[in-house]
């Protein structure tokens, strides 16, 4: 992505940004809320037309009127709220909205397709539960089989671990990996500086729509520089504070 621009009224949201992205490599866009950071991915995944710039794919230029087109080019969109049929299957989600099977659908064949490719990736879900049973790790990484089956070789995360818990967090982060290990590549929005450094193989930082850091290597960087780049100042992390004594008010 090469000088986007895009506008909403009275605000400037990408003022001129650059981005690029690397196969096989966990990218991470940083940057506090309303630095623009979503809104860049919404227009690198075709839901958004840029006022300027340019999107160019393996060399070759590229212009997107919606997330169709988008993922045509493989490229592909996960946000923070879900988009999936509560009363479907993980299955039946999964194929909604393509145009095979047109007539006849074995089911049965669909759901171990989908079981399979959970398995190579480290998503597992049961292909047959209806969604409304999942939870919200798992309904997630029905979002990303969604993608996977649709050949995408860009997967755009927005906030991915807003809403996981712990443990299913470090579930995401290998299967990340995994797809990073065949090739994959990945874009990591987040605020969160310690998984930032933890996942992301290079960092790009935005405040206030611009590009304060492109391309960091996080292996060169700590998080008190990458907080001073979202911020544009020192932050503290720690606070050091004398003992106070107990007041006549605390007892033992």
């Amino acid at each position: 992505m090469r000088g986007i621009v895009k506008r909403f009224p009275g605000v400037l949201a990408n003022d001129h940004v650059d981005f690029d992205l690397r196969a096989g490599e966990i990218h991470a866009l940083l940057g506090e809320n309303g630095a623009g950071k979503s809104t860049l991915m919404s227009v690198l995944a075709g839901l958004y037309k840029p006022e300027a710039g340019a999107i160019r794919v393996r060399g070759e230029p590229a212009s997107f009127n919606s997330p169709r087109d988008a993922i045509s080019r493989g490229l592909g969109m996960i946000h923070q709220h879900f988009t999936l049929v509560t009363s479907l299957t993980v299955t039946e989600n999964i194929l909604l909205g393509l145009d095979e099977p047109r007539f006849l659908m074995r089911l049965a064949d669909y759901d171990q397709r989908m079981a399979d490719m959970g398995q190579r990736f480290g998503l597992h879900v049961s292909p047959r539960a209806k969604v409304w049973q999942l939870s919200v790790g798992e309904q997630q990484r029905v979002e990303i089989l969604k993608m996977l089956y649709r050949g995408v070789q860009v997967l755009i995360m927005d906030e991915p671990t807003a809403v996981l818990a712990p443990l299913e967090i470090e579930g995401l982060f290998t299967t990340l990996r995994a797809m990073a290990a065949e090739g994959k590549s990945i874009v990591f929005i987040s605020h969160k500086l310690n998984e930032v450094v933890r996942i992301a193989d290079r960092v790009t930082v935005l405040r206030k729509g611009r590009v304060t850091a492109a391309g960091l290597a996080t292996s060169s960087t700590n998080q008190a520089e990458l907080a001073k780049l979202m911020v544009g100042r020192e932050v503290l992390f720690h606070i050091e504070k004398k003992p106070q004594p107990a007041g006549p008010w605390c007892w033992s």
